[in-house]
């Protein structure tokens, strides 16, 4: 063996201790240096391990955490087609409750040899997860790209909306309409988009009508990111008094929708809701909803684009790109005015 990794070495013009850790799956050599062992074995005539053995350039792995949610569809189609663009074709592997985690769906794209994977809303979103998986799976020579959240011990692209200021355009729509207690329903606060619109709207309730951090706080419901949460959370929020509701998915805004009426409250009339994502079709609600668009479109051909460069041994900067969302004003939010008036009155 140690004549092998001299020759190999030789061959690749560097170290024995590279070679090694190429052969072996260790993190901390790069793409291009990687390239030249697995080029050197193959010239020398060497099998190469298993795991590191000419991967498809035809396959690139998508792991979405469900489809439920209009959002991931709408992500899976803009990066399937911008992946059929450049010759690749898309595999679409979906967590089901009960079903494959996302390192069980990993492991099975890694062992059909993948070029890359892109993830969408996984567990490096999630800051209490372990981010020594994503090491692991650079550590096994997968380029890999992660969309909406970000971690700072992750050495990878990310693509991002700007959940900071999303809530801005949210909060300041709403002020304009006469709204002074606006809250906001999001999911659990160990999400990293969860934090960053909290931080959002916190700074944003300060800016537009003076409330302090504590007080801002008092108007924020932690739910899940369901139609069901999203009624939960609005029910809660309407109880304290708040005349609109923010919500972080449109799935959730819609079941805002649901408590206001069940509650015998209009919706704008009594109650304006804002959802998050403008997913296909929410625009043919009742009420047609209002809304922040996410942009699907230039975030997924954005990582696909990265993701592709660090396949062809171009790696892109490991570092975050942000992208500004747009606020879509339709039927569900009105002014807030009428319905001081009558709770005044009562």
């Amino acid at each position: 063996m140690t004549a092998r990794l001299a020759d190999i070495a030789a061959q690749a013009g560097v170290s024995e201790a590279t070679v090694s850790r190429v052969l072996n799956g260790k993190p901390g050599v790069a793409a291009a240096t990687r390239e030249s062992v697995l080029a050197a074995l193959d010239l020398l005539g060497y099998e190469r391990p298993p795991r590191l053995r000419q991967r498809s350039a035809g396959l690139v792995g998508l792991i979405t955490p469900e489809l439920e949610n209009p959002i991931f569809p709408a992500f899976a189609q803009v990066i399937a087609q911008a992946l059929t663009r450049q010759g690749y074709t898309p595999v679409l592997a979906t967590q089901t409750p009960g079903g494959s985690t996302e390192d069980e769906l990993t492991e099975m794209l890694v062992e059909r040899g993948v070029a890359g994977i892109l993830f969408v809303s996984g567990l490096h979103a999630d800051t209490t997860a372990d981010m020594q998986r994503y090491e692991k799976l650079r550590g096994q020579g997968v380029p890999f790209v992660l969309i909406n959240g970000f971690s700072p011990h992750v050495r990878a692209p990310f693509v991002s909306p700007d959940d900071r200021a999303a809530m801005r355009l949210a909060v300041t729509h709403l002020a304009s309409l006469g709204h002074q207690r606006i809250g906001l329903a999001l999911g659990p606060a160990r999400f990293v988009p969860v934090q960053r619109k909290i931080e959002g709207f916190l700074r944003s309730l300060n800016e537009q009508l003076g409330l302090s951090e504590e007080q801002g706080r008092l108007l924020v419901q932690h739910s899940l990111y369901t139609l069901e949460g999203g009624q939960a959370a609005a029910t809660a929020l309407l109880e304290r008094g708040c005349t609109a509701v923010v919500c972080a998915s449109d799935m959730m805004a819609l079941g805002a929708i649901r408590a206001a009426r069940q509650r015998g409250l209009g919706v704008p009339s009594d109650v304006s809701v804002i959802g998050f994502d403008d997913s296909p079709l929410i625009a043919f609600t009742d009420p047609p909803l209002t809304t922040i668009r996410q942009p699907v479109t230039a975030m997924g051909q954005a990582a696909v684009r990265a993701l592709l460069e660090e396949v062809r041994g171009t790696p892109t900067p490991h570092s975050e790109f942000v992208f500004l969302p747009e606020l879509v004003v339709r039927g569900s939010t009105a002014s807030a005015h009428q319905l001081n008036g009558r709770r005044g009155q009562a």
